[in-house]
């Protein structure tokens, strides 16, 4: 077989003409770039993580395995809810997210999407995902989810986080609320395990972010957004790490009575001992004046709740 070297063609100027057959190939790397920025926008890995409460809760809820296809709408549905809260959060927040470091790479800072398709495409799966809901599963989680978009959006990005210290704890009834539409999504109503659930995320949601915010607080500073490591002291944050901590440990065991065995409640005392354990480390720490290394207890926040909800999820199946 004979290799044929092609050499580029030339116009009657002498210039360079680029060959139709490269076309397609850059056309295919815009829309895969194009796609990658619109997904970036719904902040996935967010969504992963609210996930990860919402099945074990429906299980929960359902006492066992519910019907794959309801887990399948809420899943879709909810996955379609949280990206559409994220798109139009980044769309609000491209003002301030310019400004931080850890932000400016976004699509709407970077310019790769428009603050106009982005606000398009936010409202678009916005109303996809409570069409879901309402047409496959109730009204009452139906309503849930779009509760949950309305009050991210407009009550925490709108007003809370750029007004108040304590924006992180008001915004906490958003991460919390797949607890509540999953358990919805199953029974059509709210019983206190559901409750004592979505406290465990609630009150999970401050010594999972303000170690974020100790981390980049010069961006939030140069922001102007008033995160409670920007305008209050080490040892105030702290303070509220540990205190949300042990209420995060508190509720994850007032769900032990609730229909819970063992299987359950072993791994629930395991974990939360650790997180109250990382919690006083990073105080401590920050006391004895040494390097302080806030991104340790967010990582392991993060497992920590995964840990205890597939604990939740492996109860309920056995």
């Amino acid at each position: 077989m004979s290799m044929i070297t092609e050499r580029p063609v030339s116009n009657p100027a002498g210039q360079p003409v680029r060959k139709a057959a490269e076309a397609p190939a850059v056309g295919r790397r815009d829309v895969r770039a194009v796609i990658s920025a619109y997904v970036t926008l719904t902040k996935p890995r967010i969504v992963e993580l609210l996930l990860v409460t919402t099945v074990p809760a429906m299980m929960l809820a359902d006492g066992g395995l519910p019907s794959l296809w309801l887990m399948a709408v809420v899943l879709v549905g909810g996955s379609l809810a949280a990206g559409a809260a994220s798109v139009i959060n980044c769309y609000i927040d491209r003002d301030i997210d310019q400004l931080m470091r850890r932000t400016k790479r976004r699509p709407l800072p970077a310019h790769t999407v428009t603050p106009r398709n982005a606000l398009i495409f936010g409202l678009v799966l916005a109303t996809v995902s409570v069409a879901l809901m309402v047409a496959f599963t109730n009204l009452l989680a139906a309503g849930l989810t779009l509760a949950a978009i309305v009050y991210y959006d407009v009550v925490y990005t709108l007003w809370l986080k750029r007004t108040t210290t304590a924006n992180t704890f008001w915004g906490g009834a958003c991460g919390a609320a797949p607890v509540l539409i999953g358990w919805a999504a199953v029974t059509g109503s709210l019983a206190p395990a559901a409750w004592a659930l979505f406290a465990v995320v609630f009150f999970w949601q401050m010594p999972h972010f303000y170690p974020l915010a100790m981390k980049y607080k010069d961006d939030y500073a140069r922001a102007n957004i008033p995160m409670l490591p920007v305008v209050a002291s080490t040892r105030r944050v702290n303070a509220e790490i540990i205190g949300f901590a042990w209420l995060t440990v508190a509720s994850s065991l007032a769900v032990w009575p609730l229909g819970m065995s063992l299987i359950y409640g072993v791994p629930a005392v395991v974990v939360g001992a650790i997180f109250l354990v990382e919690a006083h480390r990073l105080a401590r720490r920050a006391v004895r004046g040494q390097a302080v290394k806030p991104m340790r207890l967010f990582h392991w926040s993060t497992t920590y709740l995964t840990i205890l909800f597939a604990a939740v999820a492996l109860d309920a199946l056995i």
